[in-house]
């Protein structure tokens, strides 16, 4: 967006007066020569430039006749004709028209003159549009250097120089030399103009374009939204400045993945096109494009067509028929059809798109190589492999020669070309491509996470996701290559769990730097998500839905850009803790497993095909499960578990049997332990530690309660359930783990035994003694019923045994308020009621209350989107005190999305001594969303988590015992499991034991040893 393109109507109206002041007799050659100018402008304005080409060409013949060929004034309008020309993309026309505007100039003022540099700058712009960026340069310097001679360095003309110089470095991608000379306008402009000029605008947007480049998407929005507030205070949302600074900001959000913002502004900005343009204008028709391009992107084939057919004939007709801009959708037009297998139409408009960027830019410009790489994809398509090769190889030189071999955009084409030799059966080429691509991936990511948000890292990730997903299907079409192998567990390794410790070490990097700008942003943050969660019980009531639905989205939104905010704030501490580079992971990851242990990775992934190029139908994705083995030696072993669909059922069917105490339960533990853990005992010998990473269903499973035939594998191995790698290498970001302890228990017994008869009976069968029947369904939740745990009050008396410096809230202590007051524990125990998203009857004497939002089995009012708002557990309420007095037992919920606000740094240890709290809403690759995921990310080292609806009785037992081999100094997984061998003992069926398991890492807590009474044997 060179500042000479906004000047066009500007000329046009010089030109008219320079006519006027010629002579002031209504002669006929003037009025005539006016009139073309008025008719060319409104023609302009209409956005039917090839029409107003000819008008001006016109009076520039007119003017010709009168003055002479060679007289200064006709400079404004070759300039005009010249402008119009180059914004058709008729290069060859403009060039002339600008080098005699530069001749006549110079005839007339010298080579000094302010005058020649304005010249010299569009005749360098016209070389920038066709990519000839070493013959701008030269232009673009000589003119800086005559502006600051003449006119000083700090002219409004020096600025422009400076950006239009920048723009051309950037092209090239050469950023560092780009970015001062911005920065130099910018400072210019604002010292002459003030903070909240257009032209301010117009120089933010160039250096957001400039980071957008670079991959530095949170400082491009910054950038643009800084843009966008002067140009929509001073010029409107409907000036052309204010709408290509929303088209820049939606396409910076579709390459992040966020494609319904994205969506937002595209339809806001062809609204806004039409109705200050008209919809045949060229802007509405790039909006058009932009708009069909997103829906592509997201393989809305059916609602892309009819906006390309739109697009297409609009900048045809206004453009003609070679400009690049036709080209451009051509060219996306295209690809549409090739994933429609209109193979002979795609090549079409793909090869027409090609010779007008060839014939435009020449054979060496960024989008030239776009194309060569669209036809290559279609070649890959029909089967020509070796045409393919020679159009990705030619697509590859031009942007490594452009780029450089290391810039992130080179990943998609490493990756086409790599892909393309897998298919070709060339693994031995194709292997350092694929790990080049992977690389580039990882470092663009790695850039990005610094300045994100969780649902922008999101998002950004399934972006990713697709090529993470050929890797996997790669793999298990090779299972036996050490270098697929490795190439494919460094990208579950980086991947898997990402989001979860990117969000966790932004907060433990605002906790360790707290300032005080910090400690407001955290406080605004929680205060919004106490609001978001309060909101979304409450549900819309007698507002209207839509309006309740805005001001959900607007308080999401505000807390979405603080925790951005957050994100860039701790961004340089938290660059200092990166994970491991692709090529160390694996060996890292093998050098922290003991000896006699072993790192399973389970992969749940969309099996993609590797080999294209069969017209025939080709199927649709399924997904599948992977298991990979890194052992101490770094050595890997791949087992193919095969279709997800039957693993999933059978462990859903699991689940479901234990959860219901039935007595039928070992045909469904040995079912999932022959589909899901069978198949790797062959390599596993002498192993007894197993460290375990799930994904997808599996993450929802205990592993100790699948039956060999023989016996649980509780009484086989050792399991240590991590949420991803990182829970296995040592920590570098120097939290100093907390050694306090805090325990919160049965927060809302009161008057027992009216409560009891109040509450209606649950439905299920098999009370046991000291039962806690449902909530009363329908009742607000500070009027609301609860039934004591005295089970929870058993551990909480426990822990003070143990550790009698234990911090103890029991009954009406135990409030949220205090929950949030604290500083981080090294443990901290809550025992309460959990809720879940299941709508599901608790099981008497069990901890759990009925479905969030209808509490007791009715239909909640507001199913909120977040997965967060719709977990969480029980806690007194400080501000109802009076009604705990009164024998109600007041309560209020307290959502994970709170928790995630919580400062739990250097807490080693979590337990959630509560119904359902390891359950949630499983994400592929980022384990589960839920309450666990919200300590995590608060902070938390190790959290206890329930699979099911627990026994209040026998969860009181197996957590005292647990707690005992804690203080005796055992590790937490260790500790864990054997108090569930302890309760097993007693109550055989896996309802009773195994419903708890560790999440997190491992190992003894630190500095939480005592000497503790004498062990039960197991």
């Amino acid at each position: 967006m060179w500042r000479a393109l906004g000047r066009t109507m500007v000329v046009v109206l010089c030109c008219m007066a320079g006519l006027t002041a010629v002579d002031t007799e209504p002669d006929v050659w003037l009025l005539e020569a006016r009139s073309a100018l008025a008719e060319a402008a409104k023609l302009q304005q209409a956005g039917r430039a090839t029409d107003a080409i000819a008008w001006h060409e016109r009076a520039l013949a007119i003017q010709e006749t009168t003055l002479g060929k060679d007289h200064p004034d006709l400079v404004p309008s070759l300039n005009n004709l010249a402008r119009l020309n180059q914004a058709q993309g008729d290069y060859a026309k403009a060039g002339p028209l600008f080098e005699r505007a530069l001749t006549l100039l110079e005839a007339a003022h010298g080579g000094e003159h302010p005058a020649v540099a304005r010249a010299l700058s569009n005749l360098a712009a016209l070389y920038h549009d066709q990519g000839l960026y070493t013959r701008a340069r030269p232009l673009l310097e000589r003119a800086l250097a005559i502006q600051q001679a003449t006119l000083g360095g700090n002219h409004l003309d020096v600025a422009t120089t400076l950006n239009n110089l920048a723009l051309g470095y950037a092209a090239q991608d050469l950023h560092a030399r780009a970015e001062p000379l911005h920065q130099r306008a910018l400072a210019i402009q604002q010292a002459s103009l003030g903070g909240g000029h257009p032209e301010v605008a117009r120089t933010l947007h160039h250096l957001a374009r400039l980071a957008h480049r670079q991959g530095l998407h949170a400082q491009a929005e910054s950038l643009y939204e800084q843009a966008l507030v002067i140009q929509k205070e001073v010029l409107g949302e409907d000036h052309l400045d204010t709408l290509r600074t929303f088209h820049a900001l939606a396409g910076l959000h579709a390459d992040q993945g966020m494609y319904s913002r994205a969506e937002a502004l595209y339809v806001r900005a062809i609204s806004l096109t039409e109705a200050s343009l008209g919809s045949h204008h060229p802007e509405t028709a790039c909006s058009l494009n932009n708009l069909a391009n997103l829906h592509a992107r997201q393989g809305l084939g059916s609602r892309a067509m009819p906006l390309y057919e739109r697009a297409l004939p609009i900048l045809e007709a206004s453009l003609g028929e070679n400009h690049p801009k036709v080209a451009g959708t051509r060219n996306n037009l295209a690809l549409l059809y090739s994933s429609q297998r209109r193979y002979e139409e795609a090549e079409s408009l793909h090869l027409r798109a090609l010779a007008i960027q060839e014939a435009a830019f020449g054979p060496a410009h960024p989008d030239v190589a776009t194309s060569l790489n669209n036809l290559a994809l279609l070649s890959a398509e029909q089967g020509e492999p070796a045409q393919a090769e020679q159009y990705l190889s030619r697509a590859l030189d031009i942007q490594q020669a452009l780029l450089g071999e290391n810039h992130p955009s080179i990943a998609q084409m490493l990756g086409n070309l790599g892909w393309l030799h897998v298919a070709q059966h060339r693994l031995d080429e194709a292997l350092p491509l694929l790990t080049r691509a992977f690389a580039l991936s990882e470092q663009r990511l790695r850039q990005e996470a610094l300045a994100f948000s969780e649902s922008r890292l999101a998002s950004f990730l399934k972006l990713l996701r697709r090529d993470e997903e050929r890797l996997y299907a790669l793999l298990r079409a090779h299972p036996d290559d050490a270098r697929v192998q490795r190439l494919a567990l460094s990208a579950v390794l980086l991947r898997k769990g990402r989001s979860l410790e990117e969000i966790a070490c932004t907060f433990r990097a605002v906790y360790r730097e707290f300032g005080e700008e910090d400690r407001i942003d955290f406080q605004q943050l929680r205060d919004l998500r106490t609001r978001l969660a309060s909101l979304s019980q409450q549900g819309p009531g007698t507002r209207p839905l839509a309006e309740y639905q805005q001001h959900l989205k607007e308080l999401t939104s505000h807390a979405d850009a603080l925790e951005a905010k957050l994100a860039r704030r701790s961004a340089p501490l938290r660059a200092l803790t990166a994970p491991p580079s692709p090529e160390d992971i694996v060996d890292r990851a093998a050098a922290a497993l003991p000896p006699d242990g072993v790192l399973v990775e389970f992969i749940a992934y969309a099996d993609q095909p590797l080999h294209t190029g069969a017209r025939g139908a080709s199927r649709a994705p399924q997904l599948h499960y992977l298991a990979l083995l890194l052992f101490p030696d770094a050595s890997i072993r791949v087992v193919d578990l095969g279709p997800a669909m039957p693993i999933d059922r059978a462990a859903t069917h699991l689940l479901d049997v234990i959860s219901r105490r039935d007595a039928a339960y070992l045909r469904p533990a040995q079912a999932l332990y022959s589909r899901a853990f069978a198949p790797l005992v062959p390599h596993l010998g002498g192993v007894r530690r197993i460290f375990l990473a799930p994904d997808g269903q599996l993450g929802l499973v205990p592993f100790t309660a699948l039956h060999d035939g023989r016996r649980f594998l509780l009484d086989v191995f050792g399991f240590s359930p991590l949420t991803s790698v990182k829970d296995l290498l040592p920590r570098a970001d120097g939290v100093v783990p907390s050694t306090s302890i805090a325990a919160f228990a049965d927060p809302v017994s009161g008057a027992h035994q009216r409560v009891v008869q109040a509450a209606p009976r649950s439905k299920t069968r098999g009370a046991s003694a000291g039962a806690r029947l449902d909530s009363t369904p329908g009742v607000d939740p500070t009027q609301q019923q609860w039934l004591p745990l005295p089970g929870t009050r058993k551990e909480a008396e426990a822990i003070q045994r143990l550790w009698p410096q234990a911090q103890v809230y029991i009954g009406a202590e135990a409030t949220r308020q205090r929950l949030f007051a604290l500083s981080p524990p090294g443990l901290l125990h809550i025992g309460t009621h959990g809720y879940s998203p299941e709508n599901e009857v608790a099981p008497d004497g069990s901890r759990a209350i009925g479905y969030f939002g209808g509490f007791g089995g009715g239909t909640p009012p507001h199913h909120p989107a977040d997965p967060l708002l719709r977990s969480g557990f029980i806690l007194a309420d400080a501000s109802a005190p009076t009604r705990v007095a009164e024998g109600h037992g007041a309560g209020t919920r307290v959502t994970a999305l709170e928790i995630a606000s919580l400062n739990l740094c250097g807490t080693q240890l979590v337990v959630l001594s509560a119904c359902d709290t390891g359950r949630g809403e499983v994400q592929l690759g980022q384990d589960v969303y839920g309450l666990r995921r919200a300590f995590f990310i608060a902070g938390a080292e190790t959290v206890v988590v329930s699979l099911w609806k627990v026994n209040d009785a026998s969860t009181a037992l197996l957590m005292e015992d647990f707690y005992r081999r804690l203080a005796a100094g055992q590790g937490r997984a260790d500790a864990l499991q054997g108090a569930m061998r302890t309760v097993k003992k007693t109550r055989p069926h896996p309802y009773y034991w195994a419903a708890f398991m560790t999440m997190g890492r491992d190992g003894p807590l630190q500095g939480l040893a005592s000497e503790p009474p004498r062990m039960t044997a197991e």
